[in-house]
C-alpha cells in the first residue's frame, strides 16, 4: 500500500484502472472499494479509514451518477469538488481515486441494461425518488465489475442503499464482501451528508428534528412499535422549515415495515425536506 502522505493517483479511464489493479493483484494485494459521489466529508473519510484496515489497496470512486437522479432533482447543482476531495484524502491510505466522466461510464448514453431494485426499491426513498435505486444499483454493479474489489465499504446512514446493495451481492453471487460503517454525526447529532452544505443557518438548526425523532424512537423502543412511531412523530415537532416525508420502522432482514407487537431488532427510517434540501437518517433500535 502507498505510504500515508504519498500522492494519490487520480484515474479517469476504466482501462487504466484495470491495468493498475491487475498489477497490484499479481503481487498478491487485496482491494477495497469506497464508492462515492464526491463532496467528501468525515463520513466518507471514515469509510476510507475502514477500507485501509481491510485491504492492501484502496480505491475511492468519485462519480455523480445521472441514472439515480430523477427529473427535477439536484443533479445539476450536486457539488462536484474533485480537487478538494483529492486533497481531503491526503494522508490517508488511498492508492487510486477513480474519477470517470459520464462519457467514460456511459459511452453510448444511459444504459438500456439496468439492475432493478425490486419491491424494497420502490418503498421509502424509492417512493419519493422513482427509479433512484435502479440507477444506484446499476452504477454500483458497474463499479464492482470494473474494480473487482474483495470488499466494498458503505455507510449505515444510507440504510436502504446498504440493504439493496447487499441483496444484489447475495442474489447475483458477486464475489465480494460488504462492510457497513456506522453513521458519522456532528456533535449535536446531525448526520453528515454532502447535502448539508445546502442548509442555511436556520435550516441547519431545524434539521436536528431528524436526529431528535430518532432519539425519541430509541427511548420508546421497549414499549413497542406503536409507541416508537408516536414518540418520534411528537419529537419531530412543528418546524416551518421541515416537511416530513416518511417515518417508518422496518425489519432489518426484509426492510419491510414491522407489524404492531413486533419485538427484536429494527431500524427507524426518517426523511424530510428542510428548506429546499432533502435529508435522510436512520437508527437501529431493539423493540421490547
Amino acid at each position: 500500500m502507498i505510504e500515508a502522505g504519498s500522492a494519490t493517483r487520480v484515474v479517469g479511464a476504466i482501462a487504466e484502472l484495470r491495468a493498475l489493479l491487475a498489477e497490484r493483484r499479481a503481487g498478491g494485494a487485496s482491494v477495497a472499494l469506497v464508492p462515492t459521489m464526491g463532496a467528501l466529508h468525515d463520513g466518507h473519510l471514515a469509510l476510507v479509514r475502514r477500507a485501509s484496515e481491510l485491504a492492501d489497496v484502496v480505491v475511492v470512486s468519485i462519480f455523480v451518477n445521472p441514472l439515480q437522479f430523477g427529473p427535477g432533482e439536484d443533479l445539476d447543482r450536486y457539488p462536484r469538488t474533485l480537487d478538494a476531495d483529492v486533497a481531503a484524502l491526503e494522508g490517508l491510505q488511498v492508492d487510486v481515486v477513480f474519477a470517470p466522466t459520464v462519457a467514460e461510464m456511459y459511452p453510448s448514453g444511459p444504459t438500456s441494461t439496468r439492475v432493478v431494485a425490486g419491491e424494497v426499491g420502490a418503498l421509502y426513498e424509492g417512493a419519493s425518488r422513482p427509479g433512484h435505486f435502479d440507477g444506484m444499483l446499476t452504477v454500483v454493479a458497474k463499479l464492482f465489475h470494473i474494480v473487482q474489489p474483495d470488499v466494498a465499504c458503505f455507510g449505515q446512514k444510507d440504510a436502504q442503499q446498504v440493504f439493496l446493495v447487499s441483496s444484489m451481492v447475495r442474489d447475483l453471487d458477486v464475489p465480494l464482501s460488504i462492510e457497513v460503517v456506522p453513521t458519522v454525526r456532528e456533535a449535536d447529532g446531525l448526520a453528515l451528508s454532502s447535502r448539508n452544505r445546502y442548509l442555511s443557518a436556520d435550516d441547519r438548526r431545524a434539521a436536528l428534528a431528524l436526529s431528535e425523532a430518532l432519539r425519541a424512537a430509541d427511548a420508546a423502543a421497549a414499549q413497542g412499535v406503536d409507541e416508537v412511531l408516536a414518540e418520534a412523530e411528537a419529537a419531530f415537532g412543528a418546524h416551518e422549515a421541515v416537511q416530513p416525508d416518511y417515518l417508518v420502522v422496518v425489519d432489518p432482514a426484509t426492510f419491510l415495515p414491522v407489524e404492531s407487537g413486533a419485538t427484536g431488532d429494527a431500524i427507524v427510517l426518517v426523511a424530510a425536506r428542510v428548506g429546499s434540501t432533502r435529508l435522510i437518517d436512520n437508527a437501529r433500535i431493539r423493540l421490547g
